[in-house]
């Protein structure tokens, strides 16, 4: 009988990372690898959007997102900024730092939170295009307000690149990672619930 009860516990809480509500060292151990799968990928800096060369994207956004589903929202928080803290011992880029971090914050918080309340296809789905719209939308938003305080761009010419560069980078940018994401979201968490 308490073989039973175990399974059927066991089959509701797949991952075991928690003991009374804290991190349990397996799940401290599992998010330090994605950290350090995502501080590396902060390096790969790959232009996706000829019209303006200068704007990167790092596939670092879809280690947090991986992290967010399989492992929930507060994994993937940590996994989204923690890289990128890092990364400024290395190279000091503050604004552009914090950026990656508003960018990679409101993607994978709002899509793994709803995905946890909506379960199946349908609630990833759901979570995917909401953290998608307020990702673009924050970061357009965020490049306004930052853009201006480290370059010689002028707040009228960060709103003037709205429409033909930041909100086309941006829709790129999180239409790959939830594509990517939604690929290997689930062999990587079976992978790591074995």
């Amino acid at each position: 009988m308490a073989t039973s009860t175990h399974a059927t516990h066991s089959s509701h809480d797949t991952h075991s990372t928690t003991v009374g509500g804290a991190w349990s060292t397996r799940r401290i151990a599992i998010t330090a690898l994605f950290c350090a799968l995502a501080f590396v990928l902060t390096f790969v800096e790959i232009p996706i959007f000829p019209p303006a060369p200068w704007l990167m994207y790092d596939p670092s956004g879809i280690v947090a997102f991986v992290a967010a589903l399989a492992f929930g929202p507060s994994t993937g928080a940590v996994v989204a900024v923690l890289p990128w803290v890092l990364k400024t011992l290395f190279s000091f880029n503050p604004y552009g730092h914090v950026m990656a971090i508003l960018a990679g914050l409101t993607l994978v918080l709002p899509a793994a939170l709803i995905a946890r309340r909506v379960s199946g296809p349908r609630g990833l789905a759901l979570g995917m295009l909401v953290g998608a719209a307020a990702s673009v939308v924050a970061c357009v938003f965020g490049n306004i307000v930052i853009t201006p305080l480290y370059t010689a761009v002028s707040t009228a010419d960060v709103i003037a690149m709205i429409v033909p560069i930041l909100l086309p980078f941006n829709l790129i940018k999180v239409v790959i990672n939830c594509v990517v994401t939604a690929l290997v979201q689930k062999p990587v968490s079976q992978a790591l619930s074995a």
